[in-house]
């Protein structure tokens, strides 16, 4: 039997294959950050369709000031808590794990999302024509964002969750820290690489401290910024932020790219349907893979049966994520189990819609 279906194991967590459905924003929570039928539903599908893995839209760990979006899940109050858990029974009924991904959007957010307040950024952050869009955080903040990511974790751990992934890319706040396109500070936290990895490593540190050894942690990490602009994080970088999140306990790292912001498109590239164009960050995985121990995660393109056997295969990747084929084809693993060579999904990201995650493509199958 392949690899990508047979069981694997991380630590204290055994999957029954290696298909990770990849965080995945649907807003199909209320204006609360609540859990809603309609996200229990979309969950029960997921794991009824055969995903091992499945890893939540972004839970914002501090009101206001770290929810990205409208009817983002948060895990941030104790009313949060309770859809949480009809979630994770559900999957597990289902044979499925279920990890909850902890985010603070940082300066990818909007004053209306966020009660009127200014975005926080690792340092100010102004447009061309001098209107300041973001402030820098002071330390104090810093500690106390510190203190919610550790406090979501915990939350996590009593709903039940297999575990929990930390989002380092996107261009969500921990990411803003790790780049020099973002990040200008001049103290402990901002200047060389060793600085600008300092927050996402000890929040790793303090999140797997609080939780304990049996109960994993991962990272999503930027292996690039994506942008046009000559200052931004490079893969040097991301290589050592990587090594630095393994040496303060993470126990997986996926890996990933682009910004929400400035580079959608680099994180979701449209029009996905050769082979040759699968696996955009393989490259950048690779140098990982070199770098560090733990288990590594994909996602990125992948879309056929041939090309994640062979990233397994030769070690690239531990386990692949998938996020746009699993919002057209739920059950695509059971589908690819019973033989279905690849993902039908055609990459034209019309499935991120505000008014809920959904495939609406109608065009011929390619």
């Amino acid at each position: 039997m392949s690899k990508l279906f047979s069981p694997y194991q991380i630590g204290p967590v055994t999957y029954r294959n290696r298909f990770v459905r990849s965080a995945t924003q649907d807003w199909l929570c209320d204006e609360n950050g609540v859990s809603s039928e309609k996200q229990l539903e979309l969950y029960k599908n997921l794991a009824a369709g055969g995903v091992g893995l499945i890893i939540t839209g972004h839970a914002y760990v501090s009101h206001p000031l770290g929810r990205a979006a409208l009817r983002q899940n948060g895990i941030c109050d104790e009313k949060q808590v309770e859809g949480y858990k009809r979630m994770v029974e559900t999957v597990h009924q289902h044979g499925a794990k279920i990890f909850l991904q902890l985010n603070h959007a940082g300066r990818q957010t909007l004053p209306e999302l966020i009660e009127g307040n200014m975005p926080v950024a690792p340092s100010d952050r102004f447009d061309e024509k001098g209107n300041q869009l973001a402030r820098a955080l002071t330390l104090d903040e810093i500690e106390r964002i510190k203190e919610a990511f550790e406090a979501a974790a915990l939350r996590a751990k009593r709903v039940g969750f297999d575990g929990v992934q930390v989002h380092v890319a996107h261009g969500y706040l921990l990411a803003q820290f790790l780049s020099p396109f973002t990040n200008q500070r001049q103290d402990e936290y901002g200047g060389q690489m060793e600085q600008r990895t300092a927050l996402p490593a000890e929040i790793a540190y303090r999140v797997k401290a609080a939780v304990g050894r049996q109960f994993p942690v991962y990272a999503k990490l930027n292996t690039t910024d994506g942008i046009t602009s000559p200052v931004q994080l490079s893969l040097e970088e991301a290589v050592y932020a990587a090594q630095m999140l393994e040496a303060h306990g993470v126990d997986a790292i996926e890996t990933s790219g682009g910004t929400a912001r400035e580079s959608r498109l680099v994180m979701a590239k449209p029009a996905i349907l050769k082979p040759e164009q699968e696996a955009y960050f393989a490259p950048a995985a690779r140098q990982i893979r070199a770098a560090v121990k733990i288990p590594l995660l994909l996602v990125g393109g992948l879309r056929s049966v041939a090309v994640m056997e062979s990233l397994v295969e030769e070690g690239t990747a531990d386990m692949v994520s998938l996020c746009r084929p699993f919002v057209r084809e739920p059950a695509l693993v059971n589908s690819l189990a019973a033989g279905q060579a690849k993902a039908t999904c055609v990459s034209c990201n019309a499935c991120f819609n505000p008014e809920g995650l959904r495939c609406s493509y109608s065009g011929p199958a390619l």
